[in-house]
């Protein structure tokens, strides 16, 4: 099971403990705000970590983008802003990979199309646009070909 994450923001809400309870690997999309948020991770799951807009671009804990294979699965992960407003459709179109997880609008969304997934999480972090903060576990199921199951998980 992987923890699918974005927008922290400098927030590292208690919830995320048991949200994140079993997970083997922590996706972060992007504007993390600190190094605070990516250790508060790390005592839960080893962390990978992209760029968002806000975040220092010299922090070199933080990638472009990330690519990762699990289980036959490649999973593609970019904040989303190197693309304008980001949506699923432009993701699907910009990026290759089974799942593409983005984050930038705070909208939590999964859309399945054919046999890939785009997935925003949605935020974690401080709450904007009336918007509930969430994050998502991803989990890959063996088979051939292997299943992806996305599920979403509210922090309110």
């Amino acid at each position: 099971m992987v923890g699918l994450i974005s927008d922290t923001h400098g927030l590292v809400r208690p919830e995320l403990t048991a949200a994140f309870a079993g997970v083997s690997l922590i996706l972060h999309a992007g504007d993390v705000g600190g190094a605070k948020v990516l250790g508060a991770l790390a005592a839960i799951a080893p962390v990978r970590a992209v760029i968002g807009n806000v975040d220092d671009v010299h922090d070199p804990q933080l990638a472009r983008e990330q690519v990762v294979t699990l289980a036959g699965i490649t999973i593609h992960v970019s904040h989303g802003h190197e693309l304008g407003s980001p949506t699923p459709e432009r993701m699907l179109t910009r990026y290759r990979g089974d799942v593409l997880v983005f984050g930038h609008t705070h909208r939590a969304v999964v859309v399945r199309d054919g046999t890939r997934i785009v997935v925003n999480p949605g935020a974690a972090g401080p709450r904007r646009f009336d918007l509930q903060p969430s994050v998502a576990r991803l989990t890959i199921a063996a088979g051939n070909p292997p299943s992806v199951d996305i599920e979403i998980i509210s922090l309110a």
